[in-house]
């Protein structure tokens, strides 16, 4: 069985202590690949620096919307001077997020259409935080036809789910379909695993039984066997497909 994390933030000091183990456990429950999304600059070279420690590890670059300040002209200049250097897998985790503070919406508005001109410029997917501004994301996707990525940590309901599938972009799906009351269980009956990838957002998130606890790569497989459980299907026809989309978004070998 072989299974991707498509977005963990193994680099936060959260795993400073244990890094090595949390990446050997993840390999042992069969992930292949660890996608770490950027936040700012204040943790681009503590990513970088994992990804050259790590095979398992592949960096993204981007700046996350709660990043987003006064000095957002700064931030986006550091993800194009990154972009300058080497390659990346993805620009994200971008998008908007109107949960904590809605001082800086037009600016996480520029943010996020300036970093999706850069996608495109270099045949990058996104990768999109969307927290309370789901419909806003969509809206913003669905003005570049042929942009392709995923919404992150997806936990809408079905007709946002079936608008999301239909500009091509994907449904990260983490430990929140593991939640009792989340109703994401009754969405992926409806949509079913055809753009849909697997993801931890570790730290964050972590699925039940560790609900509360900090979340690990190797956790994504208790969120294949969610799946497995709503959708009636083996845990490795779970893996086959979930990796199969995140190998194609992400262009992975």
């Amino acid at each position: 069985m072989y299974l991707i994390d498509t977005h963990a933030h193994i680099y936060l000091p959260e795993f400073d202590a244990d890094r090595e183990a949390c990446l050997e456990a993840a390999e042992r429950s069969g992930i292949g690949s660890v996608l770490m999304p950027a936040i700012d600059a204040s943790t681009h070279n503590l990513m970088l620096q994992v990804e050259k420690n790590h095979p398992l590890c592949l960096s993204m670059i981007g700046l996350h919307p709660c990043s987003v300040k006064e000095n957002f002209e700064d931030e986006l200049k550091e993800v194009s001077h990154h972009l300058d250097q080497r390659p990346f897998i993805a620009i994200g985790e971008i998008g908007l997020d109107f949960y904590w503070d809605r001082t800086f919406t037009d600016q996480q508005y520029q943010a996020f259409h300036r970093q999706i001109q850069l996608a495109i410029e270099k045949d990058l997917p996104i990768v999109i935080h969307s927290r309370d501004a789901t419909d806003e994301c969509i809206e913003v996707v669905e003005a570049y036809p042929g942009l392709r990525g995923v919404f992150h940590c997806f936990s809408g309901n079905t007709e946002q789910a079936r608008k999301i599938m239909d500009t091509g972009f994907f449904l990260g799906i983490g430990g929140v379909v593991t939640f009792k009351n989340a109703g994401l269980d009754k969405v992926i009956r409806e949509t079913g695993l055809s753009q849909v990838i697997l993801e931890t957002d570790a730290p964050y998130l972590a699925p039940v039984p560790f609900r509360g606890k900090r979340n690990q790569p190797a956790y994504v497989k208790l969120v294949a066997e969610k799946l497995s459980s709503i959708l009636e299907l083996t845990v490795e026809e779970i893996a086959a497909t979930t990796t199969a989309n995140a190998k194609k978004l992400f262009r992975l070998a």
